[in-house]
């Protein structure tokens, strides 16, 4: 299963990478709204999103930057095959230009925490929300350390959006980890054999 993934992740070329990505969130922003309709009176789950909060720079901030800066000192420290996703991420991110990333980053975060924290966390609770989160993650199910370390950061910032009550501040914690580490990715030296 795997290696089919992995074949059919090089034979995309990487507009048709981008194609996917911007699909998927396509995607996930529609079911967003049809379950928004269906579950919530007047789509009473996007009161969640409060702009004005001050826990957005002092939490929401702060707290995707500790995960960056975590997630870059094990990349550092644990060997390569912890982080192999299929070299997916290295490939959505290397070429693209700063600005690019920050409209990848915004638009990642926007939608995924909409259906995944501002829906299903609030109609089927904490765990189930980062399990699904996790398995929507599909390349990281092939790799035991990254499918633990993205239920883990699902289980996070879901405990952050219990704490605060806030979409705001979740969305810009993920935004902040989908920036920096696109960042990251658009900069380092691929692994030994791979080729950016």
């Amino acid at each position: 299963m795997k290696n089919k993934h992995n074949e059919l992740i090089s034979s995309l070329s990487d507009k048709e990478l981008l194609v996917h990505l911007y699909m998927t969130q396509f995607i996930l922003m529609v079911i967003s709204v049809i379950l928004g309709f269906i579950l919530f009176d007047h789509f009473a789950y996007l009161k969640n999103i409060q702009i004005f909060d001050l826990r957005i720079i002092t939490i929401g901030v702060p707290a995707g930057c500790t995960v960056v800066i975590l997630d870059m000192t094990l990349m550092k420290i644990l060997p390569p095959s912890y982080y192999d996703d299929g070299g997916l991420n290295e490939r959505i991110f290397r070429k693209r230009t700063i600005f690019h990333i920050f409209i990848i980053a915004i638009l990642v975060a926007f939608s995924e925490e909409l259906l995944f924290r501002g829906i299903i966390q609030e109609k089927v609770g904490l765990i189930t929300a980062s399990i699904i989160f996790a398995i929507v993650h599909y390349r990281y199910l092939f790799n035991w350390f990254l499918f633990i370390n993205i239920v883990l950061l699902s289980f996070m910032i879901g405990v952050i959006y219990m704490w605060t009550d806030n979409l705001a501040v979740t969305i810009i914690m993920h935004f902040v980890i989908d920036l920096l580490l696109g960042i990251y990715l658009k900069f380092r030296r691929p692994p030994e054999g791979r080729v950016g």
